[in-house]
């Protein structure tokens, strides 16, 4: 089985439970919709001179409602994803003698742009605040594993983490939910392999949601 049917196979998997669930209850826990969104690490508050990395994504948006008071709604979240990253080594003296014995060799390839693919599954939590009768906001912290194919001078290509923490706004017509969100994303491999530098990025994203 390739990366992208497991990726495929973990998410309708994840939907069937879900809904299942939903089903049982009959009380419109459930959410299922798509997102859409870009970044750099160009933008605050990040912005390094060593390097440049730029992606777009899509996701896949489950949220399940765990509570609901009043003004306060809690939900689970979880986003199957795609990465598309382009990355670049600005600076090639980041990379010295004494990271590896053929860094001549890795400066000359990593000074060159590269495309990564990543493949993610995020597990997060949201508390959302009813504001106003069409319009909520909310807080988002999530992270999960990842594989990405393609190594930098950053990070080796394989398994590592997405941690992201974000803020959005949805506006309800019916059981449709318009996403507009602003995050902070930072992958790396928590030191489960050398280097571990990782990347970061700074990013919007734009979606909806469906009320099943």
């Amino acid at each position: 089985m390739n990366r992208f049917n497991l990726f495929l196979f973990i998410t309708i998997g994840l939907f069937g439970y879900l809904n299942a669930q939903d089903n049982d209850e009959k009380n419109n826990l459930l959410k299922l919709g798509f997102n859409y969104g870009f970044g750099t690490q160009k933008s605050f508050p990040f912005n390094s001179k060593d390097y440049d990395y730029s992606v777009q994504f899509y996701k896949i948006q489950i949220n399940y409602q765990l509570a609901d008071k009043r003004k306060w709604i809690y939900e689970l979240n979880i986003e199957p994803s795609f990465y598309n990253a382009e990355h670049q080594l600005l600076n090639k003296y980041y990379l010295k003698p004494s990271d590896r014995e053929d860094y001549i060799e890795k400066r000359e390839e990593f000074t060159k742009k590269k495309q990564i693919k990543e493949y993610v599954l995020n597990f997060g939590f949201l508390i959302r605040h009813k504001t106003f009768k069409k319009i909520s906001t909310y807080a988002l912290g999530s992270i999960g594993p990842m594989i990405t194919d393609t190594e930098t001078e950053r990070m080796p290509s394989g398994f590592a983490f997405s941690d992201i923490i974000a803020l959005g706004l949805t506006y309800k017509i019916n059981s449709i939910f318009l996403d507009f969100r602003f995050s902070l994303r930072h992958v790396s491999n928590a030191n489960l392999n050398s280097p571990n530098n990782g990347h970061n990025s700074t990013n919007v994203e734009i979606g909806f949601m469906y009320q099943l």
